[in-house]
């Protein structure tokens, strides 16, 4: 395995970053790892409403930034208190994703070893003590996958609770009030467990991290940064990208399940969809899943163009429902259960 050498502090550039070496996994390549760190922002989901996910006037008046990412999940924030880690590799010739423990384990293995007895949670959680220290996400294309989590060493969790708008209903899920009740750094812990060890630091952290999975050094060189410089410019630093048109919906239908949050939006026209949009903090295609070819190329998009034009009916949306695997469109879901609430007179 390769780690890439990245002092980056600029969101847009690091998710860039991303993207451009998943493009260059190839079959037999050992892959990538990556550590890194942003300046103050807040990473939304693939899929999520930027605008419903962000407290903008706060973001605003302190220079937070607002980027999103490529994998699903929920908005994370980040500062200098937050490492960031990143495993790119080429999938085996069966295509399944390992479950999220099992893509995260050498992280929670390292964290282990610096006294922080951290367990995997609930559906993509990294837990310390009953509290959120990490969040991870992951994606493919074709066989190429990426897995990465950011990791709460020392971060402001004030200004974190305050630039985050969380669905209550999350909350609820979790049994917390609030998500300043619901994480904490790692720091704190140690602190108070092991008040003989010295403060644990972001570069601690780092050092096990890369103590415990060692492989070769690689620098960028002037063509890495020239590509993902045009990535960035292209795509994570665009509004379209991070917002998105917000076209008027007539229907609005939202619910959380145990596997995310789903919120469909329809524009009704004459009886017909005109427009359709998915938002949610949901995975595509996930753990222990492989995309067989009906899938290798399908998106959520895919799915949001075939409804529009359909008549807004049971008997026409069905079918169209029907064709697509919404399994592993919508990781996790009883494709029944999900299609009931997609379809009118819910």
């Amino acid at each position: 395995m390769y780690w890439i050498v990245n002092h980056s502090l600029d969101p847009t550039f690091n998710l860039a970053l991303e993207e451009y070496f998943l493009g260059r996994i190839e079959p037999g390549h050992p892959g990538y790892a990556i550590l890194w760190q942003n300046s103050p922002a807040i990473v939304v989901g693939r899929f999520q409403n930027t605008r419903q996910e962000v407290n903008a006037d706060f973001v605003r008046e302190r220079g937070i930034s607002v980027v999103r990412r490529m994998t699903g999940g929920g908005a994370v924030y980040h500062d200098a208190g937050t490492l960031n880690y990143t495993f790119i590799h080429h999938l085996d010739k069966e295509g399944a994703l390992p479950a999220f423990s099992e893509a995260g384990k050498p992280i929670a293995e390292a964290l282990q070893k610096l006294g922080l007895p951290v367990t995997f949670s609930g559906r993509n959680d990294l837990m310390l003590d009953g509290l959120k220290v990490a969040g991870v996400a992951h994606c493919r294309r074709g066989m190429r996958y990426l897995h990465h989590g950011c990791i709460l060493v020392n971060s402001d969790l004030d200004v974190l609770s305050q630039a985050l708008n969380v669905d209550p209903a999350k909350y609820k899920s979790k049994g917390v009030a609030s998500v300043r009740s619901r994480v904490g750094n790692l720091a704190e812990y140690l602190a108070v467990h092991s008040p003989d060890l010295p403060p644990l630091t972001v570069q601690r952290v780092r050092d096990a991290i890369m103590e415990h999975r060692s492989g070769d050094e690689y620098r960028m060189n002037a063509a890495d940064f020239v590509a993902i410089t045009r990535l960035r410019d292209a795509k994570y630093s665009t509004w379209d990208w991070t917002y998105g048109a917000s076209p008027p919906f007539t229907e609005r239908k939202a619910q959380r399940f145990p596997w995310g949050k789903v919120e469909v939006s329809y524009d009704i026209r004459q009886g017909s969809v005109v427009e359709c949009h998915f938002y949610g903090d949901f995975f595509m295609a996930g753990p222990g899943k492989s995309l067989t070819d009906e899938v290798s190329s399908c998106e959520i998009y895919d799915l949001e163009e075939a409804m529009r034009g359909v008549p807004y009916t049971n008997e026409a949306l069905s079918p169209v429902l029907d064709r697509f695997p919404l399994h592993l469109l919508f990781s996790g879901c009883d494709p029944d259960e999900l299609k009931a609430f997609l379809l009118p007179g819910r």
